[in-house]
């Protein structure tokens, strides 16, 4: 079985994906860029763990040239590692601007061309960008953040164009998937009326949209939402 490729796997979303494909049998390629207790947990899973810092250049080419060097064939990435910096951080315009652009476009750009002969051989396969809903709504405190998204999203459009057939590219754009676990009650009441579902999406949805695009034989090209009907409030 050919392993797939998530990077962030080392906490939420990234690290239920790494979870549930291990305890299905499916090989997987993680990558971090702290050491949580989490990674050891997935390491004693089985999990093939790459620590790699997206905001670094030569990381992110020491990442790939350790995947193709020991994988012929890939049956997804799935680009999940992010960062979300406000733009009133206490850091230069600039610097916030190209953190967000590492992260969010530049490293996924990079791997999925210097992996596309290992998709290509394992087809049919799948690139999978974790994206964000605010890619087509903007955002008023993160912006870098928000604009950095939104290209991810025109990634997919030319990866799939330049992919096909062998290889399926997709986004997925969530509203709220998850909490964090020190958000205050105000906050999250105020949160939750954004959307007409009214609740998190949560992980358990998030691993059902990514199930879907992996088992689809025909969707490609495509921003798949997940925001509770948020459009619409």
């Amino acid at each position: 079985m050919n392993p797939i490729l998530i990077t962030g796997v080392g906490q939420r979303v990234g690290l239920h994906l790494a979870r549930t494909f291990i305890g299905r049998g499916q090989p997987v390629i993680g990558t971090y860029r702290t050491r949580r207790d989490s990674i050891d947990e997935l390491e004693q899973l089985g999990v093939e763990l790459h620590r790699c810092d997206f905001y670094d250049e030569a990381q992110v080419q020491a990442l790939i040239d350790a995947v193709a060097a020991k994988h012929d064939r890939l049956r997804a990435i799935i680009h999940n590692a992010s960062d979300w910096l406000p733009d009133s951080a206490d850091l230069p315009l600039d610097e916030i601007l190209r953190r967000m652009m590492a992260v969010h476009v530049a490293a996924p750009y990079r791997i999925n061309l210097g992996l596309a002969d290992r998709l290509k051989a394992g087809a049919p396969s799948d690139i999978i960008h974790l994206g964000d809903y605010v890619s087509g709504r903007g955002s008023r405190k993160h912006i870098a953040y928000a604009a950095s998204k939104a290209a991810q999203d025109n990634l997919t459009l030319s990866f799939a164009a330049l992919l096909a057939p062998e290889v399926k590219v997709n986004s997925i754009a969530p509203a709220l998937v998850l909490f964090n676990e020190d958000d205050d009650a105000a906050y999250r009441e105020k949160t939750l009326k954004k959307s007409l579902m009214q609740r998190e999406g949560g992980l358990d949805e998030m691993q059902h949209q990514v199930d879907y695009l992996l088992e689809s034989h025909y969707v490609t090209g495509r921003i798949l939402h997940m925001d509770g009907g948020r459009h619409l409030v």
